[in-house]
């Protein structure tokens, strides 16, 4: 009875065995579909380390945990480069596509603009939407016009029928951002000037 129970463990043992032995010549060959460019790799998991140039991905379904290695990182991910492994990172934002680190956006999901490294569905105040490359670009908010300049032509202020006077404002605030999107900030207009100066010189254009 001993012998039959002994000889039964045994064969159990070697099964178990050779079950293990085929599972790693399986890994080492790269013959399960989900371990591709795996340097180890679990059957329930998938990749757990990847050749240095690839990325390890992470995603869960559910209480399970999956991972696979990539070239480039999917959208919604970020790759960051380790000693021992290079991972991809998801973006902090559901509405951020593509990120440069887990906080800074460089491109939104549709129906989301870019202003700053994050993603709005309505741009904030002071900017304006640009539906071409979905991002909110700076408007100035410039202050009251100043009063118009003397009339001249010329650098003279008499002597011809005909001048020029300005008006100008300025943008409140900071300075306006490069590439900000500004109204007018000088005008000009046509105005009349005296024909006589003082001394009787009289010029006419």
């Amino acid at each position: 009875m001993l012998w039959i129970i002994f000889m039964l463990l045994l064969f159990i043992s070697s099964m178990e065995m050779l079950t293990q032995n085929r599972w790693k010549k399986q890994v080492n060959a790269g013959l399960l579909e989900n371990c591709t460019g795996c340097v180890l790799c679990s059957e329930d998991n998938g990749c757990i380390t990847c050749h240095h140039r690839l990325f390890l991905l992470i995603w869960r379904d559910g209480i399970r945990q999956y991972g696979m290695c990539v070239h480039t990182c999917p959208p919604g991910y970020f790759g960051v480069r380790g000693l021992e492994v290079n991972r991809c990172t998801k973006c902090r934002s559901p509405s951020c596509e593509s990120c440069f680190s887990r906080d800074f956006c460089m491109k939104c999901k549709d129906k989301f603009y870019l202003h700053k490294g994050q993603c709005f569905r309505q741009c904030p105040p002071s900017t304006t939407a640009q539906p071409g490359t979905r991002e909110c670009q700076e408007t100035c908010e410039p202050g009251p016009w100043s009063e118009w300049s003397t009339c001249t032509h010329e650098g003279r202020t008499c002597g011809c029928k005909w001048g020029l006077e300005t008006r100008v404002r300025e943008v409140a605030g900071a300075a306006k951002e490069e590439g900000s999107v500004c109204p007018a900030l000088l005008e000009t207009r046509r105005c009349r000037m005296r024909k006589h100066c003082p001394g009787g010189e009289h010029h006419t254009t």
